[in-house]
């Protein structure tokens, strides 16, 4: 690969992506976000805009003695000065020199309708704020970059103003111009066409920052490159308001592995997947699963078509190895599974079946049946591997003989939540056990339950954390009598497990999906059955 020199890959997470709706970041959270950012290897990171909320001021006073980045360095945004005034005696540019960051990143019009209508101000008095803004900044020693709003928008609109708008702030000392598109409207060959012209138009260091209100913001951001842009801006995993900006890890993954151009280090991409998580349990968004690289579901494979050739070759159904962003190849199991499927599933979960046909078509076979039945086994990976040990040993695995289970659920009626209590009889730990749970629901309650009657012979069931609960109806024909599939997500602090269960009522199939989960809990930790 060939190293871009000077190519800066600017996240701004942590001002745009924070924009997103519902997604709502302390300053502590700021923080952690920032270090996994710089384990990345972003070469900027923007932290906020210092003297707009207290929240970002604060992030920025903390940060020079609690942020130790190896890599990235710390950016603060901002606005050019207001109309009328001077730059040296604008609070809010105060507000970005108190911020003591060697880079500032501002924001200014470069569409002549939202100078008038949005500033209130003219065109001139809008290419003074920048000059004046920029250079005044220059001169305290501050590296500016100048963020274009809705550039190829005003350049449709009005070109000579937008182009003046970069003239403007390269003559006035800004580092690098970054053409936004705001409002995400654009396409790749528009982005192209501009980006190019603009170069030509004013040979200053142009930048790319697009929003995903077309889908294209990933593809606008690639074409800015493709066109001589050295400068690209996004968020992880795609945060922002709307729809959201480009998505860093795609960008980078797609810059590095598909264009050569090597913009952070190899072993920081192999990192991108575990970063990517990690900042979803930050901003407590669930990863989006079918994202490009990073998502669960970017290397997993379903059709017994695929599976039967990824047995010969993994590259022949995959674009590239996920372990260059710290992925894995899966193999979903399910109705389309053939012999290949189950194989291929199996040797990840460390059982050899190659050389035993008749074990692996007794595995299609009844995975085939299950399935017909409601069962589904591509997002319960746990239920699969018990299955699969059962086959290969021949056995059950029991922690635990059930006798009998019920639910009693009290309600008063009007607005007052019902409870739920749950009797639980089995033999566990030598000995026979009858334990009650109350919940506020008649699973919560059965989970309370067993927990309670298995925790003398199984202690370890409490590090174990329900994560996710979803039900499924399979046939809404059959009204309240429909079968029904509950997946179950379980974690221990270490990683998760998903389990299913079908049965003719919710309560019944999340006691299956719900056993399933405390076995295959205590066989990942290798505990055995005490009997």
């Amino acid at each position: 690969m060939s190293t871009v020199p000077d190519f800066h890959v600017y996240d701004t997470t942590l001002r745009d992506g924070a924009q997103q709706e519902s997604l709502n970041l302390s300053v502590t959270d700021k923080l952690a976000i920032a270090a996994y950012l710089d384990q990345l290897g972003v070469g900027f990171i923007e932290g906020g805009w210092p003297g707009a909320n207290p929240k970002d001021t604060e992030f920025f006073a903390r940060a020079r003695s609690e942020l130790k980045l190896q890599h990235a360095t710390l950016a603060a945004f901002g606005s050019t000065r207001r109309a009328g005034a001077r730059a040296a005696d604008d609070p809010q540019v105060r507000a970005l020199l108190d911020a003591q960051t060697d880079v500032v990143t501002l924001v200014a019009k470069s569409h002549s309708r939202h100078v008038a209508e949005a500033l209130r101000t003219t065109v001139e008095e809008n290419l003074a704020m920048i000059e004046d803004t920029v250079s005044f900044l220059v001169g305290e020693g501050r590296s500016v970059f100048l963020d274009a709003e809705h550039f190829f928008d005003g350049y449709r609109t009005d070109p000579a103003y937008a182009l003046e708008v970069v003239r403007t702030a390269a003559a006035a000392g800004a580092s690098v111009i970054a053409l936004c598109d705001t409002n995400g409207g654009m396409l790749p060959p528009q982005v192209t066409d501009v980006v190019g012209e603009v170069l030509e138009g004013t040979q200053a260091r142009l930048g790319i920052h697009c929003h995903n209100d077309t889908g294209c913001a990933v593809a606008n951001s690639l074409a800015a490159v493709a066109a001589g842009a050295s400068h690209v801006q996004g968020t992880i995993n795609g945060y922002g308001e709307r729809t959201g900006n480009a998505d860093l890890v795609t960008v980078v993954s797609n810059l590095q592995l598909k264009l050569g151009r090597e913009v952070v280090a190899p072993d920081r991409l192999r990192q991108a997947l575990h970063l990517s998580h990690a900042i979803s349990e930050v901003t407590n968004v669930v990863p989006y699963g079918r994202q490009p690289y990073v998502g669960a579901s970017a290397f997993a494979h379903k059709a017994g078509l695929h599976a039967s050739a990824l047995k010969v070759d993994p590259d022949l159904y995959q674009h590239t190895d996920p372990a260059l962003v710290g992925n894995s190849m899966r193999t979903l199991v399910s109705d389309m599974a053939g012999r290949a499927s189950i194989e291929l599933k199996a040797k990840e979960l460390g059982y050899d079946l190659t050389h035993d046909t008749d074990l692996a078509a007794r595995t299609v076979t009844r995975v085939k049946d299950l399935e017909q039945q409601g069962w589904t086994f591509d997002a319960a990976d746990a239920s699969f591997e018990l299955l699969l040990r059962e086959e290969v040993t021949g056995e059950t695995l029991q922690y635990f003989d059930t006798e009998s289970w019920r639910i009693i659920t009290d309600s008063s009626g009007g607005a007052q939540p019902s409870l739920s209590e749950a009797t639980i009889k089995l033999r566990a730990g030598g000995r026979r056990v009858v334990a009650t749970g109350e919940g506020n629901g008649p699973v919560n309650a059965l989970d309370h339950a067993l927990r309670e009657a298995l925790a003398d012979a199984y202690p370890e069931l409490a590090d174990f954390e329900l994560i996710d609960f979803r039900v499924r109806i399979l046939d809404a024909s059959h009204g309240t009598d429909a079968t029904t599939r509950v997946l179950i997500e379980t974690g221990d602090g270490t990683g998760s497990w998903q389990t299913v269960g079908v049965a003719p009522n919710i309560v019944h199939a999340s006691w299956v999906a719900l056993v399933d989960s405390f076995t295959y809990g205590l066989l990942k930790r290798g505990v055995e059955p005490r009997h």
